[in-house]
């Protein structure tokens, strides 16, 4: 499903963040992107999500080289992907089901459906209550929930986070953790780039290990 070949993201300056990296990830996998700060974890997520393009090498998702698409074909590839960042990227002027709606309203959907659609992402994360609340009203723990729940609403096959309990308390992290296990056990294929070992710990999923730009 997923397939990087040499992948290599050099930034201006001669800086290397990854270097001949290569994996595959198969449909309905959990697999976790570990290694030290500024081991290349963020960027490989930014590469798989078509945030960032590849300087070298290939990465192909569902038979197509993101690194060969031409950029108008981007917003397309990037609707099979659910993106959840450390910083939630929530918009604080908006209500948390608005927060949600909006990756239906870019796509089209009619307003009956997308609010259907997304008052049932919000029951997922335990969230429909607030529905009409503030972002800033919400705790650390519930931000997140209302990111994947935005991150999931277009029923992704591939579900796609950054730290995502990074800055959360432990019990707010081990029910972000059980949101995750729970996709996946319905065959949303999962990838988190995180320090997290209770991950590990807990669901023993598939690790890609980074050191210094490269597979370990």
């Amino acid at each position: 499903m997923i397939v990087a070949s040499n992948l290599t993201k050099r930034y201006p300056g001669g800086y290397e963040a990854l270097r001949d990296v290569s994996f595959d990830i198969s449909q309905g996998q959990m697999v976790l992107i570990t290694g030290h700060s500024g081991a290349g974890k963020t960027t490989l997520v930014k590469l798989i999500a078509t945030i960032e393009r590849p300087t070298s090498g290939s990465l192909v998702v569902n038979g197509q080289n993101l690194a060969a698409l031409r950029r108008n074909a981007l917003p397309y590839v990037r609707r099979h992907f659910g993106l959840v960042f450390q910083d939630q990227k929530l918009l604080f002027d908006r209500s948390a089901l608005d927060n949600v709606l909006l990756p239906l309203q870019i796509a089209g959907l009619p307003h009956r459906e997308a609010v259907r659609r997304g008052q049932a992402a919000l029951d997922k994360v335990g969230l429909l209550a607030r529905e009409k609340a503030n972002p800033i009203a919400l705790s650390g723990g519930e931000q997140q929930r209302l990111a994947i729940a935005r991150a999931v609403v277009n029923r992704p096959t591939v579900l796609l986070a950054d730290e995502p309990t990074g800055n959360l308390d432990a019990a707010s992290a081990t029910e972000i953790l059980e949101i995750f296990a729970d996709f996946h056990r319905v065959g949303v294929t999962i990838v988190v780039a995180t320090h997290d070992q209770t991950w590990i710990e807990r669901y023993h999923p598939n690790v890609l290990r980074l050191d210094h730009g490269r597979v370990v």
